[in-house]
């Protein structure tokens, strides 16, 4: 099961990392973008967000899971996920507007001149991977997984989805953003903090860091503890007053939701407190640490049940 979800993993890094700056990679960009839809679009209802920037038309793509209302809900799925997502108007079971969410989001767009293969074809990856692993096995609450657009340019989709979702009024269980995943260095000294922070956590950049809204503490805590026991080191950081106090832990598509009162949670390897390849040409696949992304992805697959 490792050795298969590795080799999934590497296989999708293989069509997204590649330069695809929405602007000057345009070709990468849709190819990019093309490449997800057809991978979420095996798995359940799609469909696509749009929004507007500078008179252009963006897309946020988003797979809309159901929950598991019943037993038998569950094993209608898992005879035959993949049947049952190609045809999209008989999805088999529909998502009660009523619940709470569980937003899993990963931005697709890259910086130029780079592939961008941590960031952010590793959360894009396990996006993926946990839509094929969720819609086999659904969870308590209806999921949406959601690939953003325009992170790179100010978190512009993650806010433009996040708008949606209030003018809908939607509750939010836990929003979950991937963001730069399969970078790790076991060596002493290899991670750095925000000022202060050093005091507190290891210095080893061997793990994948948890940092959330203050309230959500508790499921910091069960979601890292899932991880840990799962092989993949894990810290948690639960942070305050929308992390306007550590402005670096803002650097991705959970701030938004943040900003509009959601409970929102970034997974990260740290970025540039640990990648030295961080927005940069050789940000590449063989910069990654694939049996680390792989188990981070199979620590988030349990956690999540756990929510």
């Amino acid at each position: 099961m490792t050795e298969y979800l590795r080799d999934n993993l590497l296989n999708h890094l293989q069509e997204i990392a590649r330069e695809r700056h929405p602007y000057f990679a345009s070709g990468g960009h849709f190819y990019v973008q093309t490449y997800i839809r057809q991978q979420l679009s095996l798995w359940g209802e799609m469909t696509i967000h749009e929004f507007i920037v500078a008179g252009k038309v963006h897309k946020n793509l988003i797979l809309n899971l159901p929950a598991a209302t019943s037993v038998n809900d569950i094993d209608q799925v898992n005879k035959n996920p993949r049947a049952n997502s190609q045809d999209n108007s008989k999805n088999n079971l529909e998502i009660d507007p009523s619940q709470p969410l569980i937003i899993i989001g990963a931005h697709y767009d890259g910086v130029p001149n780079s592939p961008a293969a941590d960031d952010n074809g590793t959360g894009v990856a396990v996006l993926l991977e946990l839509a094929r692993i969720i819609a086999a096995e659904p969870l308590a609450y209806p999921v949406q997984l959601i690939a953003f657009d325009l992170e790179e340019y100010g978190l512009l989709g993650s806010a433009a989805y996040v708008e949606t979702l209030k003018a809908q009024e939607r509750q939010v269980r836990i929003m979950l953003s991937l963001e730069m995943l399969g970078y790790c260095d076991r060596t002493p000294n290899s991670q750095k903090y925000p000022a202060g922070l050093e005091h507190f956590y290891p210095n080893t950049g061997d793990f994948i860091a948890l940092i959330g809204n203050f309230s959500l503490i508790l499921d910091l805590m069960k979601m890292g503890g899932e991880i840990r026991r799962s092989g993949t080191p894990c810290e948690w950081l639960p942070i305050p007053n929308r992390g306007e106090l550590v402005p670096s832990t803002r650097l991705s598509d959970h701030a938004p939701f943040w900003d509009a009162g959601y409970p929102a949670v970034m997974v990260t390897d740290t970025a540039f407190m640990r990648n030295p390849h961080y927005h940069k040409e050789s940000d590449r696949i063989d910069t990654l640490d694939l049996d680390f992304l792989t188990g981070v992805c199979q620590g988030l697959a349990l956690a999540i049940r756990k929510l």
